[in-house]
């Protein structure tokens, strides 16, 4: 059968009202009202089988019009107008079954002038993602929130066909670093038709990109003199098609708010493609124009809800070294991990790590591990790392390491944890925690983390603080490990704890040995970008010690 198309055409009188003062003569041109406006549409896939399109919701539409500048579509399912120039647009309608939909294009002419058409749409619309309405809400109603704590829960990214394009590569947030908009709520509700949302708290940030267009003030939050991110509005699914989603891998699945809603970052969007939606995280993409893409994390765990406090004092003595002798690290203590790990254990950072008092010393109590700028070994720098493996391992306890970081951009020191049959097993399956990981590009900021083959890589079960004087003074960092969960803490206040609700092989290899590493990484995947003046620095740290 052929397509459908339906064509209208409707000529519209118009009013002009001219206003003035006899001081001022402005000379407005010709205004000419655009006429014979003419609107048409193809419904995506129709045939005999299915008159009503092939479940896509996807139409085609076509306007025309003489003595126009431009169409603006108006769809009458809630999502934003869109402007064509040629007239020519496809929009995809989502709320699912056969529904009916007055369209209307307006021609706009010189001074502003419009005329319009309307016409009904009636399209059939199938796609639906259950299981992301299953974690959106948790089978009922289910509350979200900014992932504060989390690095990158706001990012930016090129939104264009170039490397990049499906990450947040130009921009992102520290954690905590929006201060106003973290006492936002966002609440998703399943009823009998499909989903709703709602924000029940908060403001709306509005980013400097978006604000410069719309003549307010950027990268602050505003109340709803500006614009309300307030009402249930209902949730549609579409599928996700953007080169982002097809590069970037993503769920394949985009969901849009009605009526201009939006979870309180305004960039005149509604429709968020889904990154990644898991219980108690959901990572979305946000388009806001031809050059900009928004990323953003969000969390069903309340940033510091679960933070309160360890569940096992653990204050027993039971290993240390303090560092009281100058020269090379206790041997009996210490190993090292001596080249680049391209052979599996690097993370494409630039250092070649050594054992020499160059790169690793005691001196006056303290051990010192300094990454160098220097050509060596085919590399560019080098630095030193330490570990415990076939010395020293333990199961539960707590680890305190009194450290003062490096500095410089590019900079990677870490204090952290392997399964002791990390050979055997292999990453993630022996588990891993990052007691203490800092950026050099990022002064200040320090997080923990939880690698596990349910999260590993860019991990969801991680947390950090700010240390301001992370660099230039010395503080305590620290794991509390138990049978029931894994808190972190810099001087002795807790930042996050790892506490799953379901304890199996996949979110729980931690109830077996582990072993300690302690090195400064340059560069790679979370180092970054080495600044070009760096040449060198340490960290030092004062003590290691375990306690059960």
């Amino acid at each position: 059968m052929k397509n459908l198309k339906y064509i209208l055409v409707i000529l519209l009188g118009f009013q002009l009202v001219f206003s003035g003062c006899k001081d001022n003569n402005y000379e407005l041109g010709e205004l000419v009202t655009p006429t014979n406006v003419e609107l048409s549409y193809e419904v995506v896939g129709v045939d005999a089988d299915n008159p009503y399109g092939d479940g896509s919701g996807l139409v085609n539409f076509t306007a025309s019009a003489s003595n126009n500048i431009t169409f603006n579509y108006m769809f009458d399912d809630g999502k934003d107008n869109e402007i064509s120039a040629d007239g020519k647009i496809t929009h995809r309608f989502s709320k699912n079954g056969v529904n009916t939909y007055n369209v209307t294009v307006v021609a706009v002419g010189t001074g502003g002038i419009q005329s319009s058409a309307t016409v009904p749409v009636e399209v059939f619309s199938s796609f639906t993602d259950d299981e992301v309405v299953e974690f959106l809400t948790g089978g009922s109603s289910k509350t979200w929130y900014w992932a504060a704590d989390q690095p990158a829960h706001v990012g930016l990214g090129p939104n264009f066909e170039d490397p990049g394009k499906a990450y947040a590569a130009w921009y992102t947030a520290a954690a905590y670093e929006k201060e106003c908009m973290y006492g936002a709520e966002f609440v998703f509700t399943k009823t009998a038709d499909g989903m709703t949302f709602e924000q029940t708290e908060g403001t709306s940030f509005i980013p400097g990109t978006y604000a410069g267009k719309i003549g307010v003030e950027g990268d602050v939050c505003h109340g709803t003199d500006v614009v309300d991110p307030f009402g249930v509005k209902n949730v549609s699914f579409a599928p996700a098609s953007s080169i982002a989603t097809i590069d970037g891998g993503y769920r394949g699945t985009s969901f849009s708010l009605s009526d201009g809603g939006y979870m309180s970052w305004w960039v005149g969007k509604s429709d968020y493609e889904i990154i990644e939606v898991t219980d108690n995280i959901l990572k979305v993409r946000i388009e806001e124009d031809g050059t900009y893409a928004w990323y953003h994390i969000f969390t069903s765990v309340k940033p510091g809800d679960n933070n309160q406090s360890v569940d096992v004092e653990y204050t027993n003595l039971v290993w240390a070294d303090e560092f009281d002798t100058n020269g090379a690290p206790n041997n009996a203590n210490w190993t090292y991990d001596i080249g680049t790990g391209n052979n599996g254990w690097g993370n494409g950072e630039s250092q070649y790590y050594t054992n020499r008092t160059d790169n690793v010393s005691v001196i006056d109590g303290i051990l010192k591990i300094t990454a160098k700028k220097e050509d060596y070994e085919g590399s560019s720098y080098t630095s030193a790392r330490l570990k415990s493996q076939g010395l020293y391992d333990f199961t539960y306890g707590r680890v305190d390491v009194r450290a003062k970081l490096p500095e410089g951009g590019g900079t990677w020191p870490a204090i952290w944890m392997l399964g002791s049959n990390f050979e055997t097993a292999g990453w993630p399956a022996c588990g891993e925690i990052d007691i203490m990981e800092a950026i050099g590009n990022n002064p200040g900021h320090v997080q923990g983390a939880i690698h596990t083959p349910s999260s590993y890589g860019a991990t969801e079960n991680m947390g950090s603080t700010t240390v301001a004087d992370a660099s230039s003074g010395f503080h305590i960092y620290s794991v509390n490990w138990s049978p029931n969960q894994i808190s972190f803490l810099v001087d002795n206040e807790i930042f996050y704890t790892y506490k799953p609700d379901v304890k199996d092989a996949d979110t729980w290899p931690f109830d077996a040995n582990q072993f300690l590493i302690l090195n400064v990484a340059m560069g790679g995947n979370l180092g970054g970008t080495i600044d070009g003046a760096f040449t060198e620095s340490s960290m030092e740290i004062d003590y290691v010690r375990v306690y059960q």
